[in-house]
């Protein structure tokens, strides 16, 4: 049985793999081999530095709004190739794709975890 009490608690690994994540996406257009376009790559790289430091921030000082925030950024991501016109080709769609479920996912973890938390037990988070 799927012992539930494991994702009840926001846990350093987390955001430590939220900014694995940022990193990830900052350096995507690279893995993939796709660096023609200035503009998919600024956006990689504004994205994951955005990702990496909200993830830091929650290490740190953990409010949900960081939270929120690392989850629009995951929505933009996983957007991106539609709206820069790179979904039809390459594989960075791909990267872009997967690196921005991961960051909805986890994000939606912790939001749910730290939900019903008051500012007292955010503020001793990592403590």
């Amino acid at each position: 049985m799927l012992n539930l009490r494991f994702f009840s608690t926001h846990r350093p690994w987390e955001d430590w793999l939220g900014m694995l994540a940022g990193l990830l996406i900052a350096l995507s257009p690279w893995f993939a081999s796709q660096i023609d376009h200035r503009v998919i790559v600024a956006n990689a790289f504004i994205v994951g530095v955005l990702v990496f430091f909200l993830a830091q921030l929650e290490y740190v000082v953990l409010q949900r709004w960081e939270e929120v925030a690392e989850a629009g950024l995951g929505i933009w991501l996983t957007i991106s190739p539609y709206v820069f016109g790179y979904a039809g080709e390459g594989l960075l769609r791909y990267w872009h794709s997967s690196l921005g479920g991961v960051v909805i996912l986890l994000a939606a973890l912790k939001l749910w975890q730290d939900w019903e938390l008051s500012d007292d037990d955010l503020a001793r988070h990592g403590q």
